[in-house]
């Protein structure tokens, strides 16, 4: 009888790799994805904890099932990730129908969980240690890295995919719940990215993104005392065959190092696209937010990106109403954005969470009414820049990776469209991640082309493709590769 798997991810980047390898694991135990949790046999929700939306997202889908798993306690409900780690007994107060809790470092330990929660009936527990519970390497040990099982079917695109090379985070930002919920920050050996990243390939993957939650901070440390850089690592893994394209997310302004900015300048395939985040224009909001630099040093290091990448495009985060932002504070943060070109942010209400040193040090003594028209105002100046900065563009031609049909087609097509029935319309990106919408054919999609930009708003660049149609790295035609089966990757020795 086939077992059926539903999960629904919330969250960042992180959390969607997560939800693949939990998938291609439980695949091998003959477990079927299903998009409906009431026809799952296991149900879980992979969760995230830096905003207090997503978590009630989650417990209004958990109060949905109570009905339903008492109906059928055979079936299995769980609560994977951030929330896990971070709320186990709230978890449990407010969903005691839950079967599974577990933390980010724990995720291979599932297919166990689920025999031991269909065997017993009692709801299983695991969890890494907090980061007050041991030593820094007994809290290492305690968030488990596993061999990566992958699953084509939840990634972006068939083409695209995600590779972690760093977990947990140091930086102990004041209002970031990452450090508790995520542990101390390991870097990942080099060699078994690259074979990660070679297994990718063969299945089919032409654009690679490298995560991390400072993922410019990673530093892999050998025996004999040589030390491997993200740059180190790029140059590694950039002939692969079958890769084209290289981003990496998410970046910290101290560690903007100029190696790195060389290898993204003279790597062909690294993508010209940094996602920088400043999170706030004022030197004494960054102080409370513990984010270890001045507005000072990010306006330079802003400048030596440009310097030494030309034509490279940054995008940024930013949170508004954080505690004690006046509105000179937010006025300073409306003139960095003004300033600095960005091509996009991600713009944020300040959300306190329990267990961070800004909920325990700080008064959250911004109005919400406040922080919802900084919020407006600040993506108001944003939007302007971003326009500003797509017009520019227009007249141009750019590489475009095809990912599929817009969310206009698919919304006009309500998800279907029949074979050879013409010109549809496509989005993709470039290689500064700006995103084009343009018409073409549906077997475009998964390669790069060449399309002239001719019209912008300030999210989106639209263009017509050029004849010649598929371009590779440095203008080669492109060769259509086979996907292979899915498998398990044999990781090599590290010494």
């Amino acid at each position: 009888m086939t077992k059926r798997l539903y999960i629904e991810t919330v969250g960042c980047q992180m959390n969607v790799l997560d939800s693949e390898l939990v998938v291609g694991s439980l695949r091998r135990l003959g477990y079927e994805l299903t998009h409906d949790a009431t026809d799952a046999d296991v149900i879980f929700f992979n969760t995230c904890s830096v905003r207090q939306h997503a978590e009630d997202k989650i417990y209004s889908a958990l109060g949905r099932l109570r009905g339903h798993m008492r109906r059928h306690p055979e079936k299995v409900l769980g609560v994977l990730g951030c929330m896990a780690q971070k709320d186990k007994e709230q978890i449990l107060r407010r969903a005691p129908h839950v079967d599974i809790v577990c933390g980010t470092g724990q995720l291979a330990q599932l297919p166990e969980l689920i025999d031991a929660a269909r065997r017993t009936g009692n709801t299983q527990f695991a969890l890494s240690l907090d980061r007050k519970e041991g030593s820094r390497y007994e809290v290492e040990r305690s968030f488990e890295s596993y061999d990566p099982m992958r699953d084509p079917s939840m990634r972006p695109t068939p083409f695209q995919a995600y590779v972690r090379i760093m977990i947990g985070c140091d930086k102990f930002c004041t209002y970031c719940i990452v450090p508790s919920v995520r542990g101390p920050e390991q870097s990942r050996p080099p060699e078994h990215i690259a074979a990660e990243v070679r297994q990718l390939a063969d299945e089919g993957c032409k654009e690679i993104t490298l995560l991390g939650q400072t993922v410019n901070s990673y530093k892999f440390q050998r025996g004999d005392g040589r030390q491997e850089r993200l740059s180190d690592l790029l140059s590694r893994i950039h002939d692969t065959p079958g890769v084209e394209r290289i981003k990496f997310v998410t970046n910290f302004p101290r560690d903007m190092s100029d190696d790195l900015l060389d290898a993204v300048r003279d790597l062909p395939k690294a993508c010209k696209y940094l996602h920088v985040p400043a999170q706030s224009g004022c030197n004494d909001v960054l102080k409370r937010m513990k984010r270890l630099y001045t507005v000072e040093y990010y306006r330079e290091m802003l400048h030596r990106c440009r310097e030494r990448v030309p034509g490279v495009a940054i995008s940024s985060d930013f949170i508004v109403g954080f505690c004690g932002e006046t509105e000179e504070a937010f006025q300073r943060t409306c003139d960095l954005v003004r300033e600095a070109g960005f091509k996009n942010s991600f713009i944020f209400k300040y959300s306190p969470r329990p267990g961070t040193k800004a909920d325990e040090l700080f008064a959250d003594d911004v109005p919400e009414k406040v922080k919802k028209r900084r919020n407006n105002d600040l993506l108001a100046i944003q939007n302007g820049v971003s326009l500003a900065d797509h017009r520019r563009r227009v007249g141009e031609t750019a590489a475009v990776l095809v990912e599929g049909p817009s969310k206009t087609e698919l919304k006009a097509s309500g998800g279907r469209k029949p074979p050879d029935s013409g010109p549809i319309q496509l989005t993709g990106r470039t290689m500064t991640d700006h995103i084009m919408v343009f018409e073409g054919n549906e077997r475009l999609i998964g390669r790069t082309i060449s399309v002239k930009i001719e019209e912008a708003t300030a999210f989106t660049l639209f263009g017509t493709v050029e004849t010649g149609e598929q371009v590779g790295v440095n203008g080669e035609r492109a060769v259509d590769s086979q996907p292979a089966a899915p498998g398990r990757i044999g990781l090599p020795v590290v010494y």
